[in-house]
């Protein structure tokens, strides 16, 4: 993607029209039917200006579903602010994130899994510094969680509390990060490929339930 300064109306004027002509084709037809071309006419310009300000359709898919991420980003203080403590904080702030994934599984699945052809932190932080209003007013603590991409990182930065608080070693809190990982990827995959039949509820509490097994399993363990 080329680099657009945030100050450059006009730039951003268009890069923000072929956003919002991409969100109007993943609404209307689905996001496996969004191309170029399709964007392009949607938007009211050609093709050939797409490939001034991204490399390739993914990265058009990428920004798009950025933009529904932003409910998720909203909501998280909100929602972790019921948490009594750090691990009741750690399950809401993992339940708030699959309950937005499974409801828009094919949006996150686009931001944290799929092939972009350029690094996706370095698209997410550009993002971010054109609509700085789509991150809304998080606490300093969890920006670098919701600025990263990489789900890896972002369950490490959440999972940092309770190595902090002395809940888990780090080894411990990089394997529930890692399990709590594979888990949420294996659900989101196969309710994509429609291969379980959960509503985005119950694929929240199946994930939950899991991850409560895993940190108490955790915290109990000696290891």
């Amino acid at each position: 993607m080329i680099d657009i300064d945030s100050n450059d109306i006009k730039k951003k004027r268009t890069l923000k029209y072929f956003i919002e002509a991409t969100k109007e084709v993943i609404l209307d037809k689905g996001i496996e039917k969004v191309t170029i071309r399709n964007v392009a006419k949607k938007a009211g310009y050609n093709s050939a200006t797409i490939y001034n300000y991204f490399d390739n359709y993914k990265q058009l898919i990428f920004f798009a579903s950025l933009d529904f991420l932003s409910k998720y980003t909203q909501a998280m203080p909100n929602y972790i602010a019921e948490g009594e403590d750090e691990i009741e904080r750690f399950i809401l702030m993992w339940e708030c994130f699959c309950k937005y994934s499974f409801e828009n599984p094919n949006i996150y699945y686009a931001i944290f899994t799929d092939e972009l052809g350029d690094h996706p932190e370095n698209l997410m932080e550009k993002y971010f510094q054109i609509f700085p209003q789509k991150l809304g007013n998080p606490p300093e603590r969890l920006l670098p969680m919701l600025l990263d991409p990489d789900l890896t990182n972002r369950a490490s930065v959440a999972s940092k509390p309770l190595i902090e608080k002395g809940y888990l070693s780090k080894n411990q809190a990089e394997e529930v990060d890692n399990m709590i990982t594979y888990i949420y990827h294996g659900m989101l995959t196969l309710m994509i490929n429609n291969r379980i039949n959960y509503t985005s509820d119950e694929a929240v509490q199946k994930i939950k339930k899991h991850i409560k097994t895993i940190v108490n399993y955790s915290i109990c363990s000696d290891g």
